[in-house]
């Protein structure tokens, strides 16, 4: 079965790349095609692309993967997840003066819209724009259409960065694959989508804990209240892991996932040993487990002060109101929750994909950490990422051969001098047939000499007496 309708995504994280295929049918419930990974191998750092001929690479074996197990269909273009450091949301205001009693229009609307897309920040792209607050006469309205009002305030959250990442990945990535991007999806407003509810987003604050960044996006009565991106993410707890006891990363990797803990060891295992590696992968050495732990939880606590900082200039730090969700790769590592719980003061839980908008295959591979952004991202997609073959176009009917037309010959007689027509009513004299294969003007010759002959005959015949009957 060849597949003509579908939404292809790439997840650029510092840790893999991820490709997902998916479709969606008319109910808008998603479908997951194929998936696949790459190792990002120093090409994405931080969430954003470092070595580009790299990463064009490993985008290009991606997308061949995923159109052999999509049966031959062909990726015609991607969307890609932007979630990067120097991303943040900057707020930003449009107003208009209206008058006494003026109305609120569609038009209006639209214009506020469009001066705020017009704005120009220095040294940053915006990159989206959430839904405004209205403000009509110092009062937030959720819907101002066909009110009225003198003055009108539009507040929009404007969501910038570099503009690095809009050159990188719009033009430089697209050019070296060959395969035209058809938007930039940004993964933390993608994964809030996926996990929370309009009900949530209420007072909630998402965390994405990655391998190369984490980003925190709060939301409050319905609408962003802040995004931001930290350039700290759990590949440092790693490398301070490979860099203190002189180990392999998967080695750290492994240390980190089993032994590692976001909060203080408790006092009972302070005196446990475990077994390590070393980087020559021969030598195995014991190593206190409380050594390990320090590294582990100096680090988590390190990461986890940035965010309650981030908390702290939303104005929501220690709101018991607010609940947190954490995800991503690094929300795996033992006792996070509980530490979050203890110096947010807030409630703490994992998330859960809202059955609404995805089957129960999708629903498994998007509770998968590693490829829950990727899932996200399928759902914000909305353009066909499919190559549609032409229809080639029908040869037109040859027309067919007219009948020739045979002319009919037109002679004119001696005596009247009107035209007639030919013998045999119109058509050419056909040749007589000899039977000998001669010119047939012999044939008509000795035809005339008979016909003399028996006519002399006939004339004897007639005046003869021989039946007189005398």
């Amino acid at each position: 079965m060849e597949y003509t309708d579908f939404i292809a995504v790439i997840d650029l994280g510092t840790s893999h790349i991820v490709g997902m295929v998916g479709t969606k049918n008319q109910e808008n419930v998603l479908s997951i095609l194929a998936y696949d990974t790459e190792k990002s191998e120093a090409c994405v750092r931080r969430g954003c692309v470092y070595n580009g001929e790299e990463t064009a690479n490993k985008v290009i074996r991606l997308v061949k993967k995923l159109e052999n197990k999509l049966g031959g269909a062909k990726i015609a273009k991607l969307y890609i997840g932007v979630g990067g450091q120097s991303i943040r949301t900057l707020d930003h205001m449009v107003s208009k003066t209206l008058g006494e009693e003026g109305e609120v229009t569609r038009e209006l609307l639209r214009q506020l819209e469009e001066e705020c897309r017009n704005y120009k920040p220095a040294g940053l792209d915006i990159l989206d724009i959430a839904d405004p607050v209205y403000v009509l006469d110092g009062k937030e309205e959720l819907n101002p259409l066909s009110l009225s009002c003198s003055r009108i305030e539009a507040h929009y959250k404007l969501i910038v960065g570099k503009p690095a990442i809009k050159t990188s990945l719009m033009t430089n990535l697209a050019e070296r694959t060959r395969i035209p991007v058809a938007g930039l999806l940004l993964s933390p407003l993608a994964l809030s989508d996926m996990f929370m509810s309009s009900f949530d987003k209420r007072a909630s604050v998402l965390i994405d804990f990655g391998a190369g960044v984490t980003s925190v996006t709060i939301f409050k009565e319905g609408h962003l209240l802040s995004m931001t991106v930290i350039p700290l993410g759990s590949c440092l707890i790693t490398r301070d892991l490979m860099t203190a006891f002189n180990v392999s990363e998967n080695e750290a990797e492994r240390l980190k996932r089993t032994y590692g803990s976001a909060l203080p060891l408790d006092f009972a295992k302070e005196g446990e040993k475990v077994d390590v590696h070393k980087v020559d992968d021969y030598h195995i050495q014991e190593v206190p487990l409380y050594d390990i732990n320090e590294v582990v939880e100096a680090r988590s606590r390190e990461i986890l002060e940035n965010v309650y900082a981030r908390l702290e200039e939303a104005g929501i730090a220690r709101d018991s109101s607010f609940s947190v969700t954490i995800t991503g790769a690094g929300s795996l590592l033992n006792h996070l929750q509980e530490a979050i719980s203890q110096r947010f003061k807030m409630a703490v839980h994992y998330p859960s994909v809202r059955d609404d908008i995805m089957d129960s295959a999708a629903k498994m591979i998007a509770n998968n950490q590693e490829l829950a952004t990727a899932v996200a991202l399928l759902l914000k997609g909305k353009e066909n990422c499919a190559y549609v073959r032409k229809p080639e176009p029908r040869p037109e009917p040859k027309p067919e051969p007219k009948p020739r037309e045979v002319d009919v010959p037109v002679t004119e007689t001696r005596e009247s001098g009107q035209e007639t027509e030919g013998k045999n009513n119109g058509l050419p004299d056909e040749p007589e047939n000899t039977g000998n294969g001669r010119h047939p003007e012999g044939g008509k010759k000795r035809a005339k000499w008979w016909e003399k002959l028996g006519d002399t005959i006939n004339g004897k015949l007639d005046s003869s007496d021989l039946f007189s009957g005398e």
